[in-house]
């Protein structure tokens, strides 16, 4: 059964916190504020904090730029999963990711059906890896980012989370590019 092994140590990861949004404001950014509360409360440290628009070029570049640096373990977004005109964020992740991941995106949906029944189907949540960093992608509402982040994120970034974990791969993510 999964558990934290407390006889195990703490490893804390570096993460970005990118909110995807034409509308969001740093003082309207309830989901990016969420994700970082509770990303910072579990121990993990916040490296970058960005708000960019719902635009595929500009969310490509961002995420090139933030898995070229060398300290950055993880990126999460925030928005754009949906299935309207703009909601293009999976679009921009799949151009960037390695290999995706695609039991996030199946395990954030049976989360969420917990919560909202079928209206999960409208969300397209996806993660991979990219440059030895993890990418995930949430939706934009602070109750979905929650559940991403309390339900799945927390535990596989969690070094000491058994039976596996995300972060005892990390030294591994590169092993392709050698």
């Amino acid at each position: 059964m999964a558990r934290i092994d407390e006889s195990k140590p703490f490893v804390p990861v570096n993460i970005a916190v990118l909110t995807i949004s034409d509308t969001r404001t740093r003082e309207t950014d309830t989901s990016g504020d969420r994700l970082q509360d509770m990303i910072t409360s579990d121990g993990h440290h916040v490296v970058e904090r960005q708000i960019i628009p719902d635009d595929q070029d500009t969310i490509v570049a961002t995420l090139q730029t933030l898995i070229q640096i060398p300290e950055l373990d993880v990126v999460i977004s925030t928005g754009g999963t949906g299935v309207t005109g703009r909601d293009i964020t999976p679009e921009a992740f799949r151009v960037v990711i390695e290999k995706e991941i695609e039991g996030f995106g199946e395990l954030f949906r049976w989360v969420s059906y917990q919560k909202v029944g079928t209206s999960t189907m409208q969300s397209r949540a996806i993660g991979g890896v990219a440059n030895g960093t993890y990418l995930f992608a949430l939706p934009g509402s602070p109750g979905a980012c929650k559940d991403g982040w309390m339900e799945i994120l927390r535990f596989q970034l969690d070094s000491r989370h058994g039976p596996c974990n995300l972060v005892e791969l990390m030294p591994r993510l590169k092993e392709h590019l050698a």
